[in-house]
């Protein structure tokens, strides 16, 4: 334990980190990819959008492969504030505060304070990495990772057969945002098994318990309970699915993600841990699921990494805790370095702030003309705004390719419920049966290379023979080739 007149001289306050965290985590979310939706958020806006506004609930009204909890947090922004990207993300930004708070309170019951001080500064200043795309904390990981926290905390305060009950709950609603949460859950599970035995079937309770509440929740909503089985879990794997690259690929993405990342400054932390400890324990077993988690998925977001930042960050402030009381160094000092060390790099927000004054660079006259580049946010929300000043509100508009972007920005409603190109043999089937059933008034087909270079040639064939035979050209805008219905 740390003396008491370093104690007593330490006067920086949970609350001061804190407000610190949350001031920089918001400078590089609402600064960053030039003031709009990237194009995942426009996937699931879109979605929510169409829920919450035109009554058609998700899988119903598009399709990608996230919760309908999810796609809620999206349809509620667009419900407040319409098309926007910063709900969201200020959202994702509070439930972050709140991982960062249990994060403290597991650190102060398996240790002391100064463990929970750097605890909650190491997972706070990495989670805002370029290498877990910290811009983005809109994403699922935020929420996942949030409730899996919380759920540790309340199982390794938990008094009595209730509070197990909860974790169990909560744990479950954290798998309601984003699967890889069931590798948290399975330490848990261990956890029972190994020290609480007596509270596993309590604990499993609350599990079933939370399965049927939100399996209830989903079919008052409307939402059909097999088509959200198949597009969250069954269609993401296999030809043509999310997770479908070959050895070298994952390879390349695995040295990328572990090696060439900022996740590095963690490894010489974590195994002065492992030495201290001298055994696997259940932050051990946490991480180590974690990490097999992100294998078994085998995509390689660099978002993914989220799931193994509060393992790491409580291994590394046990760590860096028993060094401090073992050779009597000043907190000052160490919290100092692991700030220094450990703060994300702020490049894209100060040049997205910049344009705060010098105002939008992506114009019309940059495109059409080669080498046709592909847009970047910026400039495929202005594609969405004109396609929403040239067409009527209950026209259908068809982006080909990956344009979530434009098909959220227009307010248009795509034909398909496969408005962002899905290549799995069920998605190609349906956008066939779909844009033949319900022929878009609008037609946008990209002339970047990065359409030919990502999506099938299938798929690319029958949209030139679609507009071949039943539209014709009408102007060219951001590099997209404009079509509408004969």
């Amino acid at each position: 334990m740390p003396t008491k007149q370093s104690v007593k001289s330490w006067e920086l306050k949970p609350l001061h980190i804190i407000i610190a965290l949350v001031l920089i985590q918001l400078f590089i979310t609402l600064l960053t990819n030039g003031f709009a939706l990237s194009q995942d958020e426009a996937m699931w806006h879109y979605i929510g959008r169409n829920w919450f506004r035109n009554g058609l609930v998700p899988y119903t009204g598009g399709v990608d492969n996230k919760s309908p909890f999810f796609y809620a947090i999206f349809g509620l922004s667009d419900k407040l504030f319409g098309v926007n990207y910063w709900f969201p993300r200020v959202l994702g930004t509070a439930c972050e505060v709140v991982g960062i708070y249990y994060i403290y309170k597991i650190a102060l019951k398996i240790a002391d304070k100064n463990a929970a001080i750097l605890a909650m500064s190491f997972y706070g200043l990495s989670m805002m990495w370029h290498g877990v795309d910290g811009r983005y904390a809109s994403f699922t990981e935020t929420y996942d990772v949030m409730f899996t926290i919380i759920a540790f905390c309340i199982f390794l305060n938990a008094e009595g057969k209730k509070d197990f009950f909860i974790s169990g709950v909560i744990a479950m609603i954290g798998l309601s945002f984003r699967l890889s949460a069931g590798f948290g859950i399975l330490t848990l599970l261990g956890l029972c098994l190994y020290k609480k035995r007596a509270y596993t079937f309590t604990f499993c309770l609350g599990l079933i318990s939370g399965v049927i509440a939100l399996a209830l929740l989903l079919m008052l909503a409307g939402i059909n309970l097999h088509d959200t089985y198949t597009y969250m879990l069954a269609d993401n794997f296999g030809a043509g699915s999310t997770t479908d690259h070959n050895f070298l690929w994952r390879t390349v993405q695995f040295y990328n993600m572990f090696f060439y990342s900022e996740v590095i400054l963690f490894y010489p932390l974590i195994f002065i841990y492992l030495f201290i400890n001298r055994k696997v324990d259940w932050l051990v077993l946490w991480l180590i699921f974690a990490f097999i988690g992100i294998n078994i998925i085998g995509n390689y977001a660099r978002v993914d990494l989220k799931d193994l930042l509060p393992p790491l960050s409580l291994m590394a402030a046990l760590a860096v805790a028993h060094l401090v009381k073992l050779y009597n160094i000043s907190m000052r000092q160490v919290m100092l370095i692991v700030w220094v060390c450990f703060l994300p790099k702020l490049v894209e927000p100060l040049v997205c702030f910049k344009r705060i004054f010098t105002g939008e660079f992506q114009k019309a006259e940059n495109y059409c003309h080669e080498p046709y580049i592909i847009p970047d946010e910026s400039a495929s929300r202005q594609m969405g705004w004109w396609v929403k000043a040239n067409t009527k509100s209950n026209q259908k508009v068809f982006v080909a390719g990956y344009g979530s972007q434009v098909q959220a920005y227009s307010e248009r409603i795509s034909p398909s419920i496969y408005f962002n190109v899905t290549q799995t043999t069920i998605a190609k089937k349906r956008l066939y049966a779909d844009m033949k059933q319900n022929k878009p008034d609008m037609i946008l087909v990209p002339l970047f290379p990065e359409y030919k270079q990502y999506v099938d040639a299938d798929l690319r064939l029958y949209v030139d023979s679609l507009v071949a035979k039943d539209y014709r050209f009408e102007t060219c805008m951001f590099n997209y080739s404009v079509y509408r219905i004969k």
